[in-house]
C-alpha cells in the first residue's frame, strides 16, 4: 500500500488489503480445508496467494525444537513449506543463543492449507507464520498458558500507544532476527510497536520489513516471499521503499485508520485457483 496515495484511494486500497492480513470476523467460517488431516503426496509446491492459495506437498513442523516450541497443535496449523520451517527453526536457534526460554509459535498453515475456519484469511499457501512475543519458560509452560485459546498478553501500554511494560531486549532480538532472515518478505506488527521503533533505532533500515497492522500486539506475523521453483504462487506486491517510519507510519494513528479498522458488509468469497481443486477433491471434502 502507497501512503502518498489520496486519502479516499488509500483506504480503498486498505479495506482491498485486509484480504492479506486480517482475521475471520464473526461467525466461524465452516472450511472442508479444515477437514484435510493429512498433506498431498510429492514435491512441495506453493500455489496462489496467501489470502486464496494452498500447499501440495506441505512440510510438518515439529512440535519442539532447539529454542522453540509449537502451541494449540490441536487445531492442525502446523504445515508450511520447508523454507517456513527453517525459518522457523533459524528463529528458534537464534533464542537459544540468547537464554532458556522459549519462543511460543502459534499458526503456520493448515495440511493442504486452503481457508482456515477461524482467525485467519491468509495463512493459505504455507508461507506464514504467527510468533508470539512473549517468551515461555519451559514448553509445558507454553502449552498450559496456550490451553483455553487465550492470547499471551499485550506488549503494549493500556491505552495502546506505545510500548508497555513487557516489552524488553528479547522481543527487539527477535524482530531484528527475523527481519534479518533472507526469505522473509514482511512482518506485520501493530503500529504502536513500529513506531516506537522508528524512534529508539538510529539504525532504521531493518524496520522496512515491520509492517503496521491492526492488533499485532500480543505477536507478530512473517510472511515469506514466494520460494524458487514455486512457479504457481503469486508474489504480494513489493513493500515501498524506505524504512516506513515517515507519513506512511502516522496514517495509523488517524480518525480515517480507524474507522478503516472496523470493514463493514460481508465479502464475495474469491475463485479457488484451479491448481488447488484436486488437492480438496482427492481428500473427499470438495
Amino acid at each position: 500500500m502507497n501512503r502518498d496515495l489520496l486519502p479516499a484511494t488509500y483506504a480503498a486500497a486498505l479495506l482491498l488489503a485486509t484480504w492479506l492480513t486480517a482475521g475471520v470476523s464473526g461467525a466461524a467460517l465452516a472450511s472442508p480445508w479444515a477437514q484435510v488431516t493429512a498433506p498431498s503426496n510429492g514435491p512441495t509446491r506453493v500455489i496462489g496467494g496467501v489470502a486464496n492459495g494452498c500447499i501440495a506437498g506441505a512440510q510438518t513442523l515439529p512440535a519442539e525444537g532447539p529454542g522453540y516450541v509449537s502451541i494449540r497443535r490441536e487445531r492442525k496449523r502446523f504445515y508450511g513449506h520447508a523454507e517456513l520451517l527453517r525459518l522457523v527453526s533459524d528463529l528458534g536457534r537464534s533464542q537459544a543463543r540468547r537464554g532458556d526460554d522459549l519462543l511460543m509459535v502459534g499458526d503456520l498453515s493448515q495440511a493442504r492449507g486452503g481457508l482456515m475456519s477461524s482467525a485467519h484469511r491468509s495463512h493459505q499457501n504455507g508461507l506464514d507464520v504467527d510468533i508470539w512475543f512473549k517468551l515461555a519458560p519451559s514448553a509445558v509452560a507454553a502449552i498450559r498458558e496456550t490451553a483455553d485459546q487465550a492470547d499471551p498478553p499485550s506488549m503494549l501500554t493500556q491505552d495502546g500507544e506505545d510500548l508497555g511494560p513487557l516489552w524488553g531486549d528479547d522481543q527487539k532480538a527477535l524482530l531484528r532476527a527475523a527481519a534479518d532472515h533472507p526469505g522473509v518478505d514482511r512482518i506485520f506488527v501493530n503500529p504502536a510497536i513500529k513506531r516506537a521503533l522508528c524512534r529508539s533505532e538510529a539504525d532504521s533500515a531493518w524496520l522496512r520489513k515491520l509492517r503496521p497492522w491492526f492488533g499485532h500486539d500480543a505477536h507478530f506475523h512473517i510472511r515469506l516471499r514466494c520460494p524458487d521453483a514455486s512457479a504457481e504462487c503469486e508474489q504480494q506486491a513489493a513493500i515501498p521503499a524506505g524504512d516506513g517510519c515517515g507519513r506512511e507510519l502516522d496514517w495509523w494513528f488517524s480518525d480515517e485508520a480507524r474507522k478503516a479498522a472496523k470493514p463493514s458488509g460481508s465479502r464475495a468469497e474469491p475463485a479457488m485457483p484451479a491448481a488447488c481443486r484436486p488437492l480438496l477433491a482427492a481428500t473427499g471434502q470438495q
